[in-house]
């Protein structure tokens, strides 16, 4: 009613009502209202209005929506209309067709909203509970504001959810939702909540999260799937990104064997869609998150392991020589590919037995270089060839040696049918294209990359510059190209080539130092004064001659380190020599080169520096300047050290080698005392056997004795041939000499038994120094058990205070109820209306002494029902003008009965119009009389609209009739 009033009010006001007091007066409505229904059609109006004022309604209407959030739980279409009048307020998502300010004022606004909504925590603890809710029309616009939230201030957002209970658990339930659109956007919201929080993305993790992605991404068809894939990966990547503790989850529970399905490709691979493509990318780009070389290296290997285990990096190399395959797809799988076998001897070495579908076959890295030396191919393309050929040879000393060895020339093919990498890369570093230059001299300084063996070999490689001239040396042909003064790409991707080269490889530096035109030139470029293009340039060969000094075994006389020393500083000074090897560090591209392996450039003309070459050049730079500025004496004293230390270790390595004999002679030893042992004790056994043999003999000796004494008495001799009881003398000899044998086999026995325990406590005495290391640890044992002992007696203490505070609230909770019952019989007894009020206040008066701790409580529900009363005189005000209203209004009520009745369950700002068109057709009435028309043409006219709209009141054709 009070809505009603105020839009016929308005309708009376005419322009004067404005949209703040319809707002006003709705908001007064779900405040007021008694009734749900009006409440609820109050809210649906708000919403309706949040749109177009946005800023209005959020301010007069956030906090009722709030409660009725709160209170009105039990029916959910009126939270539903209250959860999407909160969205509309805070979302942006309205905001695209506006011009950028304006967009930028309703992003602040968002924010602003977003601040307001979440300064009480329990808002969003509410939002949380009500997306338990199964309603269609409650969990949908829930989710939907959640986001709007997250979206506009993410971390203050993330934080009350962290310590809401339940709070992510809560959200996890929305991925098992079976309405799609609500599980898309629970997939949205996760996206959302794990963005940039390591704590969230944990618990997400540990929810199943992985598993129920990877059901949804299989459902919805893998990379044929629509954009609902596309945000579960967004999803799995913001799980899996920067965070060891989810890629270690994710790589135990053997989800990497799950994903190798995403990428079968089929053999017609036309008419891929966007999504398809989009889709794949993230796909890629989810491998190169697990084996990133920014990972733990030992994640990064147990990844790259299983991912060859499960076939996963079979499957993107069949992608990689598949045909048909989108640029974009080629570029994305090659750079994935190349982490995957980056740094890992298996993949590796699967990588190069892979070929190419051709005729005949070539292998894979060839087909890549050709693509990565051809200057019609895109940029991007060469730079992640560059990129796989560089992870390739990453720690691949085989690789290395497979590479240079095709340079050799016992190993070059003299037919000619087919092209190695290594004439590959010497064809694209002597092209004119700058850009081949560059990445065939990188792609061949990694070859060299901490391998002193092949940096000899590639001193071997000679080349035939032309018909009739002698072939040259690959060294020698890349300082002519650099003399000849080609371009700045060219120059410096050789001279990084040269200085990998000769880093660490006294050979090379005497090979280069034999062409007595090399330091000249290298010299001369130093010393000249360029322009800023030219001291890269001016650096890198600083770099280069302070590599042939320091590196330098002299064993040239006319270039010794001492003698190219005094070179630099007469012709260049050391000063200045060090400024320009500073250029090279100082320069701009130098940093963003040292950040990532990847070479990721916008443009050519940004490749400048290889990601390794910073490496060496951050190692060089410091022993360069200490080198340049060391007089001879101490580089006398250098070598001098050199040799003691050469010494030192060569006596540090004899020791070792000792060291590690004597460990083998300690397990043989260790293995003869088992073996020993073993043959002890089945000796002991024998020597038992035998004693007990030989006391048996010696009972039968003895009892044949005494037998032959009898019988020698009888008969008073005996011969040769008697028997004596059946045993003949000679059988009595044999038996003793068998009792001489065991008894010197038994003193045997004994003595081999006391060398072996004597051995056995050598040795023990040799492993009693491990011993003290044991009973070193017994003080620490010791310390570990009196701090265990001082945690016991802690927590026992605390027990005690538990209890004791238990014993207290139990105490606090009878004086509580007996409180109580004493306010219940003051109750009773409290005094009739005829009763003295000075007996009546006695008694209050010892009561009151008795609840003094109610007191406060007491006076707080005064103020509540003093406020409650203020509110009920200002409700009764306004019914007291309602009802003075409604007399006044009652005739155009009867009027509008029926229109009311058909669109009672429209948006009540139709009421505003239906008005403004009768106050409209009014006054067109009246223009009608004014402009002269006949009365009777008019009552005609009254009488036809009369006929026509039967279901108007008389008193409403009245009254227009006379004006």
């Amino acid at each position: 009613m009070n809505f009603l009033r105020g839009v016929m009010g308005g309708q009376s006001a005419g322009p004067q009502h404005t949209e703040a007091e319809t707002i006003q007066k709705l908001c007064d409505r779900v405040a007021s209202s008694t009734l749900l229904d009006d409440r609820r059609n109050a809210v649906r109006a708000l919403k309706s209005l949040s749109k177009k004022y946005r800023l209005e309604v959020g301010i007069q209407a956030m906090e009722h929506l709030i409660h009725v959030l709160q209170t009105d739980r039990s029916d959910s279409e009126i939270i539903g209309y209250s959860l999407d009048t909160l969205y509309n307020i805070i979302s942006n998502d309205e905001e695209e067709e506006v011009e950028e300010n304006s967009t930028r004022q309703s992003e602040d606004l968002g924010s602003q909203f977003t601040e307001i909504f979440i300064k009480q925590p329990e808002n969003v603890t509410l939002l949380l509970s009500l997306l338990e809710e199964f309603d269609f029309h409650v969990r949908w616009p829930g989710v939907k504001l959640l986001t709007s939230l997250l979206k506009q201030l993410g971390p203050q957002v993330q934080q009350i959810i962290l310590v809401s209970p339940m709070g992510v658990s809560r959200l996890m339930d929305l991925l098992a939702d079976s309405r799609e659109v609500i599980r898309n956007d629970g997939v949205l919201l996760l996206q959302a909540l794990t963005r940039s929080n390591g704590a969230i993305q944990k618990i997400v993790a540990f929810e199943n999260a992985f598993e129920r992605l990877l059901d949804i991404i299989t459902e919805e068809g893998n990379s044929d799937g629509g954009i609902v894939v596309e945000d579960c990966l967004i999803l799995l990547q913001n799980l899996l990104k920067n965070n060891n503790s989810n890629q270690n989850f994710f790589k135990e529970g053997s989800y990497i064997q799950r994903m190798k399905p995403w990428f079968h490709v089929g053999d017609e691979n036309s008419g891929w869609s966007a999504q398809k493509v989009t889709n794949l990318h993230v796909m890629l780009q989810l491998v190169r998150v697990l084996v990133s070389p920014t990972n733990p290296p030992g994640a990064t290997s147990s990844c790259q392991k299983a991912m060859f285990q499960c076939g996963l990096l079979q499957q993107l190399c069949t992608i990689l020589m598949a045909t048909g395959v989108p640029a974009d797809i080629l570029t994305e799988t090659i750079n994935t590919v190349s982490e995957v076998i980056r740094g890992y001897q298996v993949n590796q070495d699967y990588f190069a037995s892979v070929n190419a579908p051709s005729n005949p076959p070539r292998p894979a890295i060839v087909v890549l270089l050709m693509s990565m030396v051809n200057e019609r191919q895109p940029f991007v393309l060469r730079c992640a060839v560059l990129y796989c050929f560089q992870c390739f040879l990453y720690k691949n000393q085989k690789g290395q040696g497979e590479i240079v060895s095709t340079l050799l020339p016992s190993t070059i093919d003299a037919t000619g049918n087919s092209v190695s990498a290594g004439q590959l890369l010497c064809g694209g570093l002597f092209s004119t294209d700058s850009l081949s230059n560059w990445c065939a001299a990188v792609a061949l300084a990694h070859a060299l990359q901490e391998n002193a063996t092949q940096k000899e070999q590639l001193l071997r490689v000679q080349l035939a510059t032309s018909i009739g001239n002698p072939p040259v040396s690959l060294l020698q042909q890349c300082t002519n190209i650099l003399s000849q003064g080609s371009k700045i790409q060219t120059r410096v991707g050789l001279l990084m080539l040269l200085c990998t080269w000769l880093s660490n490889c006294p050979i090379a530096v005497t090979h280069f130092l034999h062409n007595s035109a090399n330091v000249p030139f290298l010299t001369g470029q130093i010393a000249e004064n360029l322009g800023e293009e030219e001291q890269l340039v001016q650096g890198l060969c600083a770099l280069l001659l302070g590599i042939s000094i320091y590196f330098n075994d002299n064993s040239l006389e006319s270039y010794m380190k001492e003698k190219l020393k005094q070179l630099i500083e007469k012709r260049i000074g050391k000063e200045n020599f060090i400024e320009k090897l500073g250029f090279i560090s100082k320069h701009e591209l130098y940093s963003r080169a040292s950040q990532k392996p990847q070479p990721n450039f916008p443009s050519p003309e940004y490749m400048i520096f290889d990601h390794e070459f910073t490496k060496l050049v951050k190692e060089l730079e410091g022993v360069i300047t200490k080198a340049i500025y060391k007089s001879s004496e101490e580089d006398k004293k250098e070598e001098e050290v050199k040799k003691t230390l050469e010494q030192h270790d060569s006596i540090v390595t004899h020791y070792k080698n000792m060291i590690r004999e004597q460990d083998l002679q300690l397990e043989e030893l260790k293995q003869q005392i088992s073996t020993l042992k073993c043959q002890n004790e089945q000796l002991q056994t024998a020597v038992t056997q035998q004693v007990s043999q030989i006391q048996q003999h010696k009972d039968q000796y003895n009892l044949l004795k005494v037998q032959l004494g009898k019988d020698n008495q009888h008969q008073g001799s005996y011969s040769d041939g008697t028997q004596v009881n059946g045993v003949q003398p000679e059988e009595v000899g044999r038996l003793r000499e068998e009792i001489e044998e065991l008894k010197s086999n038994q003193e045997l026995l004994q003595s081999q038994l006391a060398e072996k325990d004597s051995l056995i406590e050598n040795l023990k005495s040799s492993q009693a120094s491990p011993g003290t290391n044991e009973q070193s640890s017994a003080p620490a044992s010791a310390r570990d058990s009196e701090q265990i002992a001082e945690l016991k007696q802690e927590l026992a203490t605390l027990k005690s205070q538990l209890n004791s505070q238990s014993v207290e609230i139990s105490r606090l909770q009878t004086e509580k109820q007996e409180l109580l019952r004493k306010t219940e019989t003051f109750a009773k007894s409290a005094p009739a209306p005829g009763e003295s009020e000075a007996g009546t206040t006695a008694k209050t008066t010892d009561v009151e002494g008795r609840l003094s701790a109610l007191l406060q409580e007491t006076k707080e529900l005064k103020n509540e029902i003093k406020a409650l009363s203020e509110e009920r005189s200002a409700i009764k005000e306004q019914l007291d003008a309602s009802n003075s209203t409604i007399a006044i209004l009652q005739n155009e009520k009867n009027k509008l009965e029926m229109d009311v009745t058909d669109s009672k369950k429209e948006q009540d700002d139709l009421l505003v119009l239906l008005a403004d068109q009768d106050q409209k057709i009014f006054s067109l009435k009246n223009k009608l009389k004014e402009l002269g028309h006949p009365v009777e043409e008019e009552d005609e006219l009254e009488s036809g609209d009369q006929d026509d709209e039967e279901d108007e009141d008389e008193d409403d054709g009245k009254d227009q009739g006379p004006i």
